[in-house]
């Protein structure tokens, strides 16, 4: 359980997936459907989904790359929290809807491992939520022109390492898509 002992509940995070973000990612299509199943469980199981989407200098709010990809479509009814840092919680209101639900657990699939999926877990962990990133929900574009690894290794390592992460009265967790638990710990 978090250490947000008053929070019971559990909200799918879908961070970034939109149209200049996850364009020329690594595995795009199959991870996009696989975030799709994600919400549509979500939705069935009514586990609230909750949509980031990033916007800054290169990301324009309201142009084409900014939109969320086409098979993803957030419900009017869903929160969306929109951000211009990495860390969905550095500067939105991302702990206020939370709070507002209740969730004291996250599962978070999006984009992109090496920037806003590893800020977000990281900031999540930090102020006491348990953290599952669904393992093969998340991606990359390849960044290995700046000496970055190739992106199936970004996504691989955030895996290894994220399933290895500790705290106190906290846990993280990597699961596959089919597999991942959305109601209960």
């Amino acid at each position: 359980m978090a250490m947000l002992s008053d929070r019971p509940h559990t909200a799918l995070l879908v961070i970034d997936v939109q149209e200049g973000v996850v364009g020329e990612a690594f595995d795009r299509d199959p991870v996009v459907a696989r975030i799709a199943a994600l919400v549509d469980r979500a939705r069935s199981e009514q586990v609230p989904v909750v949509w980031v989407q990033h916007a800054d200098a290169g990301l324009q709010r309201g142009s084409a790359e900014w939109q969320y990809v086409p098979e993803l479509a957030p419900d009017a009814a869903e929160a969306l929290v929109h951000k211009s840092h990495g860390d969905s919680f550095e500067g939105t209101d991302l702990e206020d809807v939370l709070g507002a639900a209740r969730v004291g657990r996250l599962v978070v699939a999006g984009a992109e491992s090496d920037v806003c999926i590893r800020s977000t877990i990281h900031g999540a962990f930090t102020r006491g939520y348990d953290v599952t990133l669904v393992g093969d929900a998340h991606t990359s574009s390849d960044k290995s022109v700046w000496g970055a690894p190739p992106p199936e290794q970004v996504i691989a390592h955030t895996n290894l390492y994220w399933g290895h992460q500790t705290a106190p009265g906290r846990t993280a967790a990597v699961d596959l898509a089919a597999e991942v638990r959305l109601r209960g710990a």
